[in-house]
C-alpha cells in the first residue's frame, strides 16, 4: 500500500485532532497537523507531503496562496478543501486524487 503523508491545516484544534485520528486509522496514511499558517510553507518545502488538507477557520487569501504555492512546487502536492462530512467523504476525496488506492 502506498504511504500518503498529509499536512492538515486549520484553526480548530479539536477538529485537527479528529482529522489526524481519522487519517491515521487508514493503513499507510500519516498526518501532521498545523494551525500556524506561516510554518506550513517551510514544512511542505522540507518534508514529504502528498496532500495538504485545508480545514476550517482559514481565510480565503491563505487558502488561495497555499493552492498556488503547491501548484508551483517541483513535487506533486495535492490540495483538498475539507470542511467536514465525516471519514467517508474524506476517503472519497483522497480516492478521487489517487484512484489507484481504492480497495
Amino acid at each position: 500500500m502506498k504511504t500518503l503523508n498529509f499536512l492538515v491545516i486549520g484553526k480548530n484544534q479539536e477538529i485537527l485532532d479528529t482529522l489526524k485520528r481519522i487519517i491515521e486509522n487508514n493503513e499507510g496514511w500519516t498526518a501532521e497537523i498545523q494551525s500556524n499558517e506561516n510554518f506550513c510553507y517551510e514544512y511542505i518545502k522540507h518534508n514529504q507531503v502528498d496532500i495538504v488538507l485545508l480545514s476550517s477557520g482559514l481565510d480565503e487569501e491563505f487558502e488561495n496562496n497555499m493552492k498556488t504555492f503547491c501548484e508551483n512546487l517541483d513535487k506533486d502536492v495535492k490540495v483538498i478543501d475539507h470542511y467536514g462530512g465525516g471519514s467517508g467523504l474524506l476517503k472519497n476525496e483522497v480516492y478521487t486524487l489517487f484512484p489507484n488506492l481504492q480497495p
